[in-house]
């Protein structure tokens, strides 16, 4: 996928001073037309929640919008349909990250690692996560985090293996970085209060930390975004603007700096407006009509 700008980032990103909305847009639509490394893929249509069956057709639908754009997508679950997620990627050409969904429900956790695996061994799966955020959450322990992921690990010892959460949790919990074969980070300026014009070296720094606690494993940033509308946090403002603004620094930097970034997210979902508040709904590109929102 080839990147036509041919601008360079300062440390904060580009400069959009003295430029119009217009421009911002032209440089988005740019910017998306140059494709991207990842995306995180929303299945879940409006009126639909996690517990909803996802279908094939669906899945396909939203598939064909994002697939001109990505070379790789990022799924979050492995049962009810989601496991179709990364079958129906296979045929778009499509790498994937599969996850398994974990929290506090050992029944659904086994059916999610059950399902992992069998996706794995019949090679759906180019990068296995074992949860997402359930030590930020206070799902599991990190006992029963570790015996997950040695599981896994165990199954299907052709494929990567890692675990989801937020950069600063690799510091904070050596065992389980040591136990990755591949950190995913997940990195939100945003919800950490941070004004867009710094956003991009926020970034920055939370990435170095992962790094700095990978000890030489590859680290892959597995979320961040902007969202359009919404609540502030502190100084970080949803808007069209800034998260046009976020997506274009983010793919320039991860082009010109070579770092792997599954960007959050696809399309709107408004079931996500629960414990993120309004902006929980607005993180797509894309709306939750499948439309392009910039």
């Amino acid at each position: 996928m080839s990147f036509r700008l041919g601008k360079h980032l300062t440390l904060s990103g580009i400069d959009y001073s003295g430029k119009s909305p217009e421009q911002v847009q032209n440089l988005f639509q740019q910017t998306l037309e140059g494709g991207m490394h990842g995306l995180c893929y929303s299945a879940y249509e409006e009126g639909q929640e996690p517990g909803d069956v996802l279908t094939i057709e669906q899945i396909r639908r939203r598939m064909a919008v994002i697939a001109p754009y990505t070379k790789w997508i990022r799924s979050f679950s492995c049962i009810e349909g989601n496991e179709l997620v990364p079958k129906v990627a296979r045929e778009f050409g499509i790498k994937t990250l599969v996850g398994a969904w974990l929290g506090k429900d050992k029944d659904l956790n086994e059916q999610e690692i059950t399902g992992l695996i069998q996706l794995a061994k019949e090679g759906y799966v180019d990068i296995a996560a074992v949860g997402n955020e359930v030590l930020y959450r206070k799902d599991l322990s990190e006992e029963e985090l570790l015996d997950y992921i040695h599981r896994v690990k165990k199954a299907i010892p052709g494929v990567q293996v890692g675990y989801v959460d937020a950069y600063y949790e690799f510091t904070d919990c050596p065992r389980i970085t040591e136990a990755c074969d591949v950190i995913l980070s997940n990195c939100y300026p945003f919800w950490e209060g941070c004004q867009i014009d710094y956003s991009l070296v926020y970034m920055k720094q939370m990435y170095q930390q992962a790094v700095q606690a990978a000890n030489g494993k590859k680290v892959i940033i597995t979320e961040t975004g902007w969202p359009s509308q919404g609540k502030s946090l502190e100084g970080a403002e949803p808007s069209a603007e800034n998260a046009m603004k976020y997506f274009i620094n983010t793919q320039q930097w991860s082009r010109e700096e070579n770092i792997e970034i599954f960007y959050f997210s696809s399309f709107d979902e408004s079931w996500k407006v629960g414990a993120e508040g309004d902006v929980g709904a607005y993180w797509g590109l894309w709306d939750m009509h499948q439309q392009l929102k910039f």
